[in-house]
């Protein structure tokens, strides 16, 4: 009797087993995580809630450093340096919270694009915005998490985004090379011709390269763009950096 008492008993323990971790990872990810979801391609409606989201998620990570909680803040902080930040001190705040966060993450999961995504990306930025040569210690780093996400996941878009933006903007004796800028920026907009971020990147490389007609065509194909990837993206950073541009070589052939 007391052996069939037992076996109920331990099926209820190893059910518990199997549930608790569930239970445990939908209490750890904060609710902010689902939200910036939607953020994240329509923060230029209502700017101000990055603002709250940043404070939230830093908040959320203190208490449970959730792999999602880690990877939303640092998302966050990224967006918040390019649209919120009002000087080039809160702009390297910003990013360095959001590198931190992913650095964190790389740390939770190393096998997760996003992290080394995140962890590269907040440290280019805060290097670009630092300057170039003031930042070349952390050049390693980024083209090692540039290189650890293309072999994770070469369907990864957004890193070929980093990418050609870190062979744009290093010096030729430093590694940056214009022409495998371009390679990154068209691969990118292979898979996807809606990322206009991507595009305005490719388009700064044009013009670099003197190819002003060319550039001309992929500026304009930004701001024609009825579907963009990121509405957000577009509205905020992408028509105001193509207009700029169209602007910077409307004298030129």
């Amino acid at each position: 009797m007391i052996a069939r008492a037992r076996k109920p008993l331990r099926t209820l323990l190893i059910a518990l087993l199997l549930i608790l971790p569930l239970a445990s990872q939908s209490r750890g990810q904060s609710a902010l995580v689902a939200e910036l979801r939607q953020l994240a391609s329509r923060y230029h409606e209502d700017p101000a809630r990055l603002d709250t989201m940043r404070q939230g998620l830093a908040e959320a990570v203190k208490t449970d450093s959730h792999l999602a909680n880690l990877l939303a803040l640092a998302q966050v902080c990224f967006i918040w340096g390019d649209i919120r930040a009002q000087t080039v001190d809160e702009k390297l705040a910003a990013y360095d919270q959001g590198r931190q966060a992913a650095k964190r993450a790389v740390e939770l999961d190393p096998k997760s694009p996003a992290a080394h995504f995140w962890y590269g990306t907040n440290t280019a930025r805060w290097g670009q915005t630092k300057g170039v040569l003031r930042s070349l210690f952390l050049l390693p780093t980024v083209r090692e998490e540039i290189q650890l996400v293309l072999d994770l996941d070469p369907k990864f878009t957004a890193v070929y985004s980093l990418a050609g933006q870190v062979f744009y903007e290093v010096p030729g004796l430093l590694g940056g090379d214009l022409g495998k800028a371009e390679e990154m920026f068209r691969k990118g907009l292979s898979q996807d011709p809606k990322f206009t971020g991507i595009r305005i990147g490719l388009a700064k490389v044009l013009i670099k390269r003197g190819r002003i007609a060319e550039a001309r065509r992929e500026l304009q194909t930004v701001l024609d763009e009825k579907e963009p990837r990121n509405l957000a993206d577009w509205t905020m950073k992408d028509v105001k950096e193509a207009r700029r541009l169209l602007e910077s070589i409307k004298d030129r052939s």
